[in-house]
């Protein structure tokens, strides 16, 4: 897979997130996925897991979330977002450490900026 298919998964992903749809945002991640965010002190296990995170800090907050940059890192993606919505401040930077199965999500380390 070339780096220009991951930046469209990727940006097909944010797209999903954006449009505050569990079912398409959990789409993109294989059943067994695992999204660590240290900045919430919580591992997110599983679809269900992570529909929990999703539910609780995208929709919850009425957050936006813009992919800055997407780079190729030895065994993960590096991504570099902005969010947008309501909470404390409306705006932060982030930084997700994709590791993708395929064209599936299996890992994610999400860290605010």
């Amino acid at each position: 897979m070339t780096s220009t298919d991951h930046g469209a998964i990727l940006s097909a992903r944010i797209a999903a997130t954006n449009t505050h749809d569990t079912d398409a945002y959990l789409g993109f991640f294989t059943d067994d996925a695992v999204l660590d965010d240290p900045s919430v002190g919580e591992k997110f296990v599983g679809k269900e897991g992570i529909a929990d995170y999703y539910r609780s800090y995208f929709i919850g907050y009425n957050t936006t979330t813009r992919l800055v940059s997407v780079e190729p890192e030895d065994d993960h993606l590096h991504v570099v977002v902005e969010f947008t919505g309501d909470f404390p401040g409306g705006r932060t930077g982030g930084i997700f450490d994709v590791t993708l199965n395929g064209d599936k999500i299996s890992f994610v380390h999400a860290n605010l900026a």
